[in-house]
């Protein structure tokens, strides 16, 4: 069990949980996380950089749901269970284009700590605008290669609809490597639009998010 550092909302319904980095893991990776051993734990992509002090993770509250009602009640000093990373969703230093809905962002972010962002192009399609997680750092960092749709409001300056939208605007050739991380709809329908304009199935990486 590890002591909660902190468990911030930082949207409603959507929080950052963070306690002490005691493991190494690379910048992609996911962990399981329960509260007891009697609770099935959830797996959640690692929301911070590999030479952070806190290991965090970003998820929203299901609405009945057995875990995530839980986490949210926790509170600085509480414990929760943490395995060890894994997974084989991990940023890399090659050019690549990022693609994420909702918190699908998470494991972009940890590869933007990691100092992975360089040459990196982030679509992150969201229903409403304060879901644009990290929003100033993205801009920061990216500047014009930061694209951003919104499919519930029409903010100024951010597209109207979903990411799909900017293949309809972009020409070939698209990036050679893609990573894609959200609800599984979407990352099938990107996929096969990817593959469709002439992206390898081998370079497209795909974490799905329940």
């Amino acid at each position: 069990m590890q002591r909660i550092l902190s468990n911030i909302e930082i949207a409603p319904g959507v929080f950052l949980l963070s306690v002490k980095r005691q493991v190494q893991f690379q910048p992609g990776q996911t962990v399981k996380i329960t509260v007891d051993d009697h609770l099935p734990p959830r797996i959640y992509s690692l929301c911070s950089g590999p030479e952070d002090a806190e290991l965090s993770v970003l998820y929203n509250v299901k609405e009945g749901g057995a875990l995530t009602p839980r986490l949210a009640r926790l509170s600085p000093g509480d414990s929760v269970r943490l395995s060890e990373p894994g997974g084989t969703f991990i940023g890399t230093e090659a050019p690549a284009l990022w693609i994420a809905t909702g918190t699908g962002i998470a494991p972009f972010y940890s590869m933007l700590r990691a100092g992975l962002a360089r040459n990196k192009t982030l679509l992150h399609g969201v229903r409403y605008a304060n879901q644009f997680y990290f929003e100033a750092e993205w801009k920061t960092e990216l500047g014009a290669r930061y694209h951003r749709f919104c499919s519930g409001e029409r903010p100024g300056g951010i597209a109207h609809g979903r990411v799909d939208q900017f293949f309809e605007q972009t020409p070939s050739p698209l990036p050679e490597r893609v990573y894609i991380c959200g609800q599984a709809r979407m990352c099938v329908e990107i996929r096969d639009l990817l593959i469709a304009r002439g992206v390898p199935y081998g370079h497209i990486l795909v974490e799905i998010y329940f």
